[in-house]
């Protein structure tokens, strides 16, 4: 069953304040979980029966990375077969990291944080009107 639930795995407070206030300032009604660890997330996408809309996931996490999260994800049949489009925003990026995003996880997107809230703004808008519009197999499909 497909939800309108944001992912949100952050570790930051801060940075976690300020996506919140960006999706409230852009009429998001999307719900917004806010994990701020990978193994919180990891057990909320296990026991719930929805599927959520976006997963946005910090690279630089403690304990499991969002790298070694989304290999977990891919290694989990049940959590793949979801399709829940994986969305790296992070501080941390280098082309090895991209590369291996894109090349080894299947990840959807990779954006690097912005320092003004303008353009963490414009991110955001471009990352949710993306997906928002996007068919992919979690989608529902109206016929």
């Amino acid at each position: 069953m497909q939800s309108d639930t944001i992912v949100l795995i952050e570790d930051d407070a801060d940075d976690k304040e300020i996506l919140t206030m960006v999706v409230k300032d852009l009429g998001i009604e999307n719900p917004l979980i806010w994990f701020s660890d990978c193994a919180s997330a990891y057990e909320y996408l296990k026991k719930t029966s929805e599927t959520p809309f976006l997963i946005l996931s910090d690279v630089n996490l403690p304990g499991l990375n969002g790298i070694e999260f989304k290999h977990q994800i891919n290694r989990d049949k049940h959590l793949r077969q979801k399709c829940v489009p994986y969305v790296f925003y992070s501080t941390s990026v280098n082309q090895a990291s991209v590369n291996d995003a894109y090349d080894q996880l299947t990840v959807q997107g990779y954006f690097k944080k912005s320092s003004g809230y303008a353009q963490i703004k414009q991110t955001i808008k471009v990352i949710y009107d993306y997906w928002s519009i996007c068919e992919h197999p979690s989608s529902e499909l109206v016929c």
